[in-house]
């Protein structure tokens, strides 16, 4: 085993300080002093108010709208080396500017290779996250990224929540590897919407390919953003003739009429991980911690140790 001298210390940014206390309670440890502030036209300004030279930091932030948690985030990175860490690791538990993965159309931008670069610029040494919008960001980092699972925790809330019989369904055709991944964890079939987005924030649904009728269902996703695709797909679910309908999701961003949509649904409950702070919920939402997990992932990268037997 690798003897790591230097002392393991995690900081937080503003938006999700509930997220890095949890972790800190798992590790037992305090959370870094930090002085972060606006000036009064908005600029950010960040200060580690301990000493932090040849320690080995992991900065929590996750990078949801608006863009200031993104570039606040990249202060703390650049104040962290300029102050001489050892290492710096950014945990991201959601990472933002994830859905423009590709150039899908003429004149857009990739903006989580942008997200990327710019991370990588301030100076971090490696990144901790979770369920990427898309497994093919990781190749946007030239350096360490471990990528952690949140079904290795949302399954065991659903293993003893359903019936014999249930399915695992995704709500698209991009979301078929992480329904497999669930529904081999809890041993059940699998079914997939196939639909068609004629803008964003907009989906018609096409057709379902598997048996849904008379069974309950599991809907996973990533991320529930607007909740369009969701409710839409619980919908047609219904119509299909399906039982119980239940949705589980790794972010629950719930931006604009997100909860009315699930409040008019057929989707009983929709169980999301605590990545992203819950700035709109219902009593349809229940929200479940994956703290410990990071923790325990913190852990074991702080001792060079293996991050893969957390989600194995």
């Amino acid at each position: 085993m690798v003897e790591i001298k230097a002392k393991l210390m995690v900081a937080s940014g503003r938006v999700h300080r509930t997220f890095a206390e949890g972790i800190v309670k798992h590790l037992n440890i305090p959370l870094a002093k930090t002085e972060i502030m606006n000036f009064s036209d908005g600029e950010i300004f960040v200060k580690y108010d301990e000493n932090i030279r040849g320690e080995d930091l992991y900065i929590v932030q996750p990078t949801i709208a608006p863009a200031d948690n993104l570039m606040e985030l990249l202060i703390m990175i650049d104040a962290a080396r300029r102050a001489s860490a050892y290492r710096i690791t950014a945990v991201i538990p959601y990472f933002g500017y994830a859905r423009q993965d590709r150039k899908d159309q003429p004149r857009v931008s990739i903006t989580a290779k942008l997200a990327a670069n710019l991370i990588l610029t301030a100076g971090v040494d490696r990144v901790l996250t979770m369920d990427l919008h898309s497994p093919q960001i990781q190749g946007f980092f030239d350096i360490p990224l471990d990528h952690l699972y949140s079904s290795a925790v949302l399954t065991e809330y659903w293993r003893n929540m359903l019936k014999p019989g249930s399915v695992v369904v995704s709500p698209d055709m991009g979301g078929v590897k992480l329904a497999r991944a669930y529904a081999k964890r809890l041993q059940m079939e699998f079914a997939i919407i196939d639909k068609r987005r004629p803008r964003a924030n907009s989906v018609e649904i096409l057709n379902i390919i598997g048996d849904v009728r008379g069974r309950d269902v599991l809907m996973v996703d990533d991320m529930v953003d607007t909740a369009g695709t969701l409710t839409r797909a619980a919908k047609a679910l219904k119509d299909a003739g399906a039982g119980d309908i239940y949705a589980t999701c790794t972010h629950p961003i719930l931006s604009g009429r997100a909860i009315e949509l699930l409040m008019e649904s057929p989707i009983r409950r929709l169980v999301a991980a605590d990545t992203v702070p819950l700035k709109n919920t219902c009593e349809k939402i229940e929200i479940v911690s994956v703290t410990r997990m990071f923790a325990e992932a913190i852990n074991r990268i702080h001792k060079a140790e293996s991050v893969s037997v957390l989600f194995i």
